[in-house]
């Protein structure tokens, strides 16, 4: 199989990067002076033992590859920047059909929307529940920390079950280098993930200091409160992959590289978008849906998207603004709630 890598940022460049070099025919997407510097030197992974220089054909668009039968596409890019990309890529030739009735595309995002987002124009859709810490800071450098393995993947099909294809992409993500397991339910291991990650916000927007951890830990709080209410049961990394615990999984130093801050950081230092709306804005919107009080998921979304809109970069707020902003979350919320009943 040859693997199409839809964003050859953090994810994308390292799971493309870690195929590449096992042998695997990959295509690497990117865009700008990224995709230019992929074309011109090929992609550069730091990794803890040193780097890793791996050249493959580059496509800035589904019309610069011609895609086969044999084909899996990756999509690797934020959700927020899905749903265009889905539908270019699905009405691509595949022979005299399209790659939306033909090929699987594997969702490798952080969220849960991406795979419903895909489903509407791909018949066959993987989900990823991704671990994997790495950044995209500089063209044609992807920084991967993860040891003794690059990362895991839990896959599946979406919405659920398994199947022959699953299998064997997770057997060529395993002799990649990464750690790898099959779920019949891979949605239940991405809500564990949108948990995690349900701090990303805080570490984007939020300068550390006293009263950061319990911002943190209220945050997931929510987010656990509303997965119980909505009915949805959500894995832990150790129940979904516990084959990172029994290696031992860690982030390591990369030589001359350091580690900054999650993606949401790295998206809100780049100047792009930031997927805050896909992570703790799903949290508020199943609150909303089922009653359940989130404010402070909703603070770090709004000031998120301050961040992004004034274009004021990573931590720019303290404590002190998240906690102001929960507590007019938390009386907007109250008074809506009053208005209903």
């Amino acid at each position: 199989m040859r693997y199409v890598v839809i964003g050859a940022g953090a994810i994308g460049g390292t799971l493309g990067g870690r195929l590449g070099q096992h042998g695997h025919e990959v295509v690497l997407v990117a865009r700008g002076a990224h995709a230019d510097r992929l074309r011109a030197r090929g992609l550069r992974l730091l990794t803890p033992t040193g780097p890793v220089e791996m050249h493959a054909p580059v496509a800035n668009s589904p019309a610069d590859v011609e895609l086969t039968a044999d084909d899996v596409l990756v999509l690797a890019v934020k959700v927020q920047d899905a749903a265009g990309l889905l539908a270019d890529w699905a009405a691509a030739p595949v022979g005299d059909s399209t790659a939306g009735q033909t090929l699987p595309v594997v969702c490798a995002q952080n969220g849960v929307e991406g795979e419903r987002l895909a489903l509407r124009w791909f018949r066959r859709v993987v989900g990823a529940c991704v671990f994997l810490p790495a950044s995209h800071l500089e063209p044609g450098v992807v920084i991967s920390e993860g040891t003794p393995v690059s990362g895991g993947f839990v896959l599946g099909r979406y919405p659920h079950g398994r199947d022959e294809l699953v299998e064997r992409i997770a057997a060529d993500l395993a002799a990649a280098g990464f750690a790898t397991a099959v779920s019949d339910d891979v949605m239940a291991a991405k809500r564990g993930k949108l948990l995690d990650n349900s701090g990303n916000a805080l570490d984007a927007v939020c300068r550390p200091g006293p009263g950061w951890e319990e911002l943190r830990g209220r945050a997931r709080a929510e987010g656990e409160a509303v997965l119980a209410a909505a009915g949805t049961p959500a894995l832990a990394r150790g129940e979904a992959l516990p084959q990172l615990a029994e290696l031992g999984f860690e982030t390591a130093p990369v030589a001359g590289a350091e580690r900054l801050g999650s993606s949401t950081w790295q998206s809100l230092h780049r100047g792009g978008s930031i997927e805050t709306d896909w992570l703790n804005g799903e949290i508020v919107h199943l609150g909303r849906q089922h009653g359940v009080p989130t404010p402070v998921n909703e603070a770090l979304q709004l000031l998120a998207a301050t961040s992004v809109r004034e274009g004021l970069g990573p931590r720019a707020f303290d404590v002190a603004d998240v906690l102001a902003r929960t507590g007019t979350c938390a009386q907007g919320a109250a008074t809506v709630g009053a208005e209903q009943a």
